[in-house]
């Protein structure tokens, strides 16, 4: 028997929206937090969803692939008459796959007779799921730092510092890298290292397909994760687990700019640090609402029945992530304050006005 949960925070603006994701530690208070956070992801992003998210208490490593399915369907059929294209919208998370997604809406769609495929989303494409939606978090993370990078007078090919190096991290660094930025340092969870000539991100990823990690890469050197975190750079990029950048180490970092495609890479008191030096902190709730947005574009698709290229979604998702930079940019400077701040404004406003 495992414990799951689902919280639904705030659908003044459309269905709660959020992941489910499966990991050892997680509770019914992170998964609190984290519905809240994405409540104000989404309006910051303006999409027409609420905040919610889910959990299962287990550690899917220790599964069988038989036992993580009906593990899947389990949560599912307890959870059916609570979600729902119109209500309830989860999506993978941290340890969900968009095979565990097909499980998932199988599983309702069996249940209660749903034919449109619309009550989960990061689906596979066969069963419904979006073009664009594996790299969306990196590229809506591109757009939004392409944009700043323009108004802050940043050169045109940035030294980048990648913190990560899954799915967020490895797509973000391939983006970056190919729209001529250099990438001299990359983590993931072994080690770090460092390529102050830059590294070849193809290369890269052969050789962690080969060897399952990224130390040791030809022509590298060997660094830890405190030593990447303040290395003198462009753009320092954290892309892993939350709370890296803290009151200690924030004094130290050397970027001109932290882009968080993580979720809470930078402790609150890290942040009044950072702004104080003049280094800006492009938040999270806007930095990584690629993937959301494009889970939204996945559920309208469903909904209408359409099938989008990908060039059509990322034509979409630039247009929204290019926008609600500008607004919330210049609303940081009319105000005064960092940017962070500016999109919390603009997110309560939006569900302010939402909830009237």
């Amino acid at each position: 028997i495992f414990e799951g949960y689902r919280v639904q925070y705030n659908d003044a603006r459309g269905p709660y929206k959020g992941g489910i994701r499966y990991h050892q530690d997680t509770d019914i208070n992170e998964v609190k937090a984290l519905a809240f956070w994405m409540a104000l992801k989404c309006a910051v992003a303006n999409i027409p969803m609420g905040g919610g998210k889910g959990g299962i208490t287990v550690d899917p490593k220790k599964l069988s692939k038989g036992e993580l399915e009906r593990l899947s369907r389990g949560w599912i059929k307890l959870m059916a008459p609570v979600i729902g294209p119109q209500v309830d919208v989860p999506a993978p998370d941290v340890n969900t796959t968009p095979e565990i997604m097909s499980w998932m809406v199988d599983e309702y769609g069996k249940i209660t007779g749903d034919k449109t495929n619309a009550v989960i989303t990061g689906k596979p494409i066969e069963v419904g799921g979006s073009e664009g939606r594996g790299p969306a978090t990196g590229l809506g993370g591109f757009y939004v730092f392409d944009l700043l990078r323009k108004k802050m007078a940043m050169p045109d090919s940035c030294r980048v510092v990648i913190q990560g190096f899954g799915n967020v991290g490895g797509n973000a660094a391939d983006i970056l890298s190919k729209h001529g930025h250099t990438i001299i340092a990359l983590s993931d969870s072994k080690g770090a290292i460092l390529k102050e000539d830059g590294i070849d991100i193809k290369l890269l990823n052969d050789y962690k397909k080969e060897f399952g990690q990224i130390s040791g890469f030809p022509g590298s050197k060997m660094i830890t994760n405190e030593e990447l975190l303040l290395l003198e750079c462009d753009v320092l990029v954290p892309a892993a687990l939350e709370n890296q950048i803290t009151a200690e180490n924030a004094p130290l970092v050397k970027a001109r700019l932290v882009l968080e495609l993580a979720n809470g890479p930078t402790t609150p008191e890290a942040d009044d640090i950072l702004h104080s030096m003049g280094i800006p902190v492009v938040p999270d709730i806007l930095a990584n609402a690629g993937g959301v947005t494009v889970s939204t574009f996945e559920w309208e698709q469903n909904l209408k029945g359409e099938h989008w290229s990908e060039e059509e979604v990322n034509a979409k998702l630039k247009k929204i992530m290019e926008e609600e930079t500008n607004l919330i940019y210049d609303r940081s400077v009319a105000l005064n304050t960092d940017i962070r701040r500016a999109a919390f404004i603009v997110a309560l406003e939006r569900i302010e006005q939402a909830t009237k």
